[in-house]
């Protein structure tokens, strides 16, 4: 059961709705602890002072801010809390705006909010069906952890099927989101980039043949799967073989032709044809075209025992056994 990390109420003009503040989102990224690999034990970190060495607990250290020319400025926790935004319990919205005008790049962390009780679901419903029938997004400010936060409350639907959620994203403010102007490899599209119509509609053509309805469980973090699987493997006593990677592949210039061949992939991938269709057949040509990647991923779909130890030779030869032993 997922639990509140802030309560408070949304400030809607004059009106009040009582809500609690949930985390949408999930870190599920491998994690690793530290250890010196002959003695097998964990690595511990101490702070110590720069020139002396000496550990300092946790309690007598005081946060310093870099001056430009290299000095410190020492701050303490006191008068650190002396101009903190103050403790506060409401979202107070400044404005409505529409949310095709805010860029995603200012958009931080996603919250679901939900009603705290019974009696702020109505006012939580009129706010909901107000900003929906708008197609307006709320620009609205608050306090979490003694740290102001710019955010945008939207209206999201829920993926099971039930009624349509206020979803609050933290922005970042204004001075925090970089220009691209500074992006000095950008200006070589200053000179004029000439694209020719055919190259323009082969990549429309693209475009059209990837496209498809968003499916969110569709993407998997395939590399977090390997890790785990090799973990596995090792806490089982497999000894894994470490390859030396493969030479990089000389790039292709041409554009058009790149662009056809990435139209008629997709085109087969759509229609059930290679690389699915291909490995399917077992045919070497099909077999010896994919990327390694792709082979383990196919092996992966296939169950193929061992595959991540296998080369790219060892992944293709064991499909093909796979496939023709399934037909």
């Amino acid at each position: 059961m997922p639990r509140a990390i802030w309560t408070g109420s949304i400030s809607f003009g004059l009106v009040n709705v009582p809500v609690k503040l949930f985390s949408a989102t999930e870190d599920r990224s491998v994690s690793f602890h530290q250890f010196e690999p002959e003695s097998g034990e964990r690595i511990k970190y101490k702070r110590v002072t720069e020139k002396s060495g000496k550990e300092v607990e946790y309690e007598q250290i005081v946060k310093g801010y870099e001056l430009e020319d290299g000095s410190h400025v020492l701050v303490t926790p006191e008068e650190l809390q002396s101009v903190a935004p103050g403790k506060s319990r409401t979202i107070d919205i400044e404005d409505f705006i529409d949310l095709d005008a805010v860029d995603p790049v200012y958009f931080d962390k996603t919250y679901h909010l939900a009603p705290a009780g019974q009696a702020a679901a109505k006012p939580y419903a009129l706010l909901r069906e107000a900003m929906k029938e708008a197609g307006r997004v709320a620009i609205a400010r608050f306090v979490m952890r003694d740290k102001q936060s710019l955010a945008c409350i939207r209206v999201a639907t829920d993926d099971t099927g039930g009624d349509d959620v206020l979803v609050l994203e933290t922005m970042r403010f204004g001075d925090e989101v970089r220009s691209p102007s500074a992006i000095r490899e950008l200006s070589v599209l200053d000179d004029g980039v000439e694209v020719t119509d055919r190259e323009r509609a082969a990549a429309m053509s693209l475009v059209e043949s990837l496209t498809t309805e968003w499916e969110p469980s569709k993407y998997e973090d395939t590399y977090r799967e390997r890790v785990l699987e090799l973990v596995a493997k090792k806490a089982e006593g497999e000894r894994i073989v470490v390859e030396e990677p493969e030479a990089p592949t000389a790039s292709v210039t041409d554009l058009m032709a790149v662009l056809e061949a990435s139209v008629a992939e997709a085109k087969q991938k759509r229609t059930g044809s290679p690389p699915e269709a291909a490995a399917a057949s077992a045919s070497a040509g099909d077999l010896d075209a994919m990327s390694k990647d792709e082979l383990y991923e196919l092996a992966q779909e296939r169950g193929v025992d061992g595959r991540s130890k296998m080369t790219k030779d060892e992944l293709v030869a064991a499909l093909r056994e796979e496939y023709a032993e399934a037909s």
